[in-house]
């Protein structure tokens, strides 16, 4: 393993969300140097040169397209690539063409015995974080699934606005798989340390149980709705991807909602899946038992059955480990 630029990101994949967290992350100033990968060597080389005329406005960095041999230094790998759902595909299927996608990009990560922290975004994100540490050959802990950290924003910018309060105030967090099998932990959301439903019954009219599950239907519907209309989600995951960032590289000991590999943890064993953890410079420093009642914590379990049930299905335990 070489020396590990903390100043240097890469991003593999410059589809709507690759470019739009490369974007991201020239404005956050984080890094002084940023590579773009794509298996279209013009399409990176377009994004590169777009995002770096706006240099003169953002902090200095070097911008360019590169090839995986430019990874073996970053600080950070981040990982869009991936395709997207045919007509008439089921979910099997597509995990089965990106895991595939997979195999050839983690193969690439291997072969360079990267010491930085790769952060995978692509979906299903939580099933391709399994593949990624099964295949890439990286620490469990330096592999980070983007999870549910853009479902839990979601969840608090829906109640902040509902409820008319800042959503930076709003403490609630959602669990298990980034998709339909998600949880919400309501049993221990708060407003700055109100407890979410005592701070409801002091800022709206109407039944509490109806107010959540019209805030849990809302977020899990948030990106079918936003597809519906626009055919990509990509603002909202960049912004989400600069915020794991920031927690890495300035090791901040940050408290977030990301997919990570579960053993025993919960009940839960050999899958990744979203749980509250500690993000700093060393990737995931380590894991908080989330406070829920008996009836999320069985959600949560179902939530990892599915999941597993998908892994098993795409035959990862012979594959490159």
């Amino acid at each position: 393993m070489g020396q590990v630029n903390d100043r240097k990101v890469a991003v593999i994949g410059c589809g709507f969300v690759g470019s739009a967290s490369a974007f991201a992350l020239l404005e956050s100033g984080l890094f002084s140097e940023m590579v773009l990968i794509d298996v279209d060597a013009e399409r990176a080389e377009g994004e590169a040169l777009d995002i770096s005329h706006g240099m003169a406005f953002a902090s200095p960095m070097s911008i360019y397209a590169g090839t995986y041999d430019d990874i073996a230094d970053a600080g950070v790998i981040v990982v869009t690539a991936g395709v997207g759902q045919k007509p008439g595909e089921t979910r099997i299927d597509l995990v089965h063409r990106n895991v595939e996608v997979f195999r050839g990009i983690m193969g690439e990560i291997r072969a360079r015995d990267c010491g930085g922290i790769l952060l995978v975004v692509s979906n299903p994100v939580d099933v391709l974080t399994y593949a990624a540490i099964r295949l890439s050959g990286m620490p469990e802990d330096r592999v980070i699934g983007s999870g549910t950290v853009l479902d839990t924003a979601r969840l608090k910018q829906i109640i902040g606005e509902r409820l008319e309060v800042d959503p930076r105030n709003v403490h609630a967090r959602i669990l298990g798989e980034h998709g339909d099998s998600e949880i919400i932990a309501w049993s221990s959301a708060h407003v700055a340390g109100i407890p979410l439903e005592d701070f409801f019954n002091m800022r709206a009219e109407g039944s509490y149980a109806a107010f959540r599950d019209e805030m849990s239907d809302l977020v899990r519907n948030a990106a079918y709705e936003i597809i519906r209309r626009k055919r990509a989600t990509y603002y909202g995951i960049a912004l989400s991807v600069k915020r794991i960032c920031e927690a890495i590289v300035r090791d901040e000991k940050s408290v977030l909602s990301v997919s990570n590999m579960l053993h025993g943890e919960f009940g839960i064993e050999g899958v990744a899946l979203s749980t509250p953890c500690i993000v700093g410079r060393a990737g995931i420093e380590g894991r908080m038992p989330p406070s829920l009642n008996y009836a999320e914590q069985q959600s949560l379990k179902e939530s990892a059955a599915l999941l597993r049930e998908v892994i098993d299905e795409i035959a990862l335990e012979d594959a490159g480990a």
